[in-house]
């Protein structure tokens, strides 16, 4: 076997090897089944159930604040929504665009748990030791311990992506009768911009958890990579900008340039002579 192939062996045993132990952890198992059930289904069967309850009824104040954030929108999206009753239009810009960065969380928020437990959960099991002494290069356990968080990651997502579309055009077919995702915004934030930020949190996570000494310092300290994330939704919510397709292609470009670039800076820190420093 060539030593290409036997280091593709040792990276894919090192991440099953990682990914069994978090998913046999509490700590970890929770906010990964939780956190993407709650974003995923309960949240747009809540908006849609609500809406439906409400008989799509709106008062004179709520339509005029309607009215008034439509004509911010670019017109294409304001052709779009033209022949929808309010109720269907309030569904479909919240579940169709206001919420689309909210989406970045869940793929962020798995990458993060899990490469928190990378190394601070090795710490706190007593393992991280027998772990630098493996028989594996730097190298090759970096990118075991990447492999184990980021593919779980970008599989929630695309997963994640596909159900909410289910339940949401399911569920509001009665408001709005016909599909009303926009297909182009969702298949990149799934498919490019989701994959980028978990690479981002992942690396952030990685160097973070390599330098403390329990998985909640490590996974607390992680967490400020959701606050670019926040900052999406609230200039959507604010009117101050609209996701389309060409824009999330230029966001995900940026994410990944900055991947490689975090990515660099941890190869370059991560030997096992710094680990043991933090043991």
């Amino acid at each position: 076997m060539s030593p290409a192939a036997l280091r593709r062996r040792a990276v894919l045993a090192l991440a099953r090897k990682d990914l069994g132990v978090a998913l046999r952890t509490p700590a970890v198992t929770l906010p990964l089944a939780i956190v993407p059930a709650i974003v995923y289904l309960a949240l747009p069967l809540g908006l849609i159930l609500a809406a439906r309850l409400a008989g799509g009824s709106f008062g004179a104040a709520e339509l005029a604040e309607l009215e008034r954030f439509l004509t911010a929108l670019p017109s294409g999206l304001q052709a779009e929504l033209a022949d929808l009753e309010p109720a269907a239009r309030m569904l479909v810009l919240v579940l169709g665009y206001l919420l689309a960065p909210m989406f970045l969380v869940v793929p962020l928020m798995v990458a993060s748990v899990l490469a928190a437990d990378a190394f601070a959960g090795e710490k706190e099991r007593g393992t991280l030791e027998a772990l630098l002494h493996a028989p594996v290069p730097e190298r090759t356990l970096f990118a075991g311990k990447l492999l184990a968080a980021w593919l779980p990651a970008v599989a929630v997502g695309v997963v994640g992506a596909a159900a909410y579309a289910t339940v949401a055009t399911v569920t509001a077919w009665p408001l709005v009768g016909r599909p009303f995702l926009p297909a182009s915004v969702w298949v990149t934030l799934a498919l490019w911009v989701g994959p980028a930020v978990a690479l981002a949190a992942l690396a952030a996570t990685v160097l973070i958890s390599a330098r403390v000494r329990t998985f909640q310092e490590a996974y607390q300290l992680g967490g400020v990579v959701v606050v670019p994330v926040v900052a999406l939704v609230v200039a959507q919510a604010a009117g101050v900008l609209v996701l389309d397709a060409r824009l999330l292609l230029v966001v995900g470009a940026v994410v990944w340039a900055l991947d490689v670039a975090l990515l660099a800076i941890g190869l370059r820190g991560f030997t096992r002579d710094a680990l043991a420093r933090h043991l």
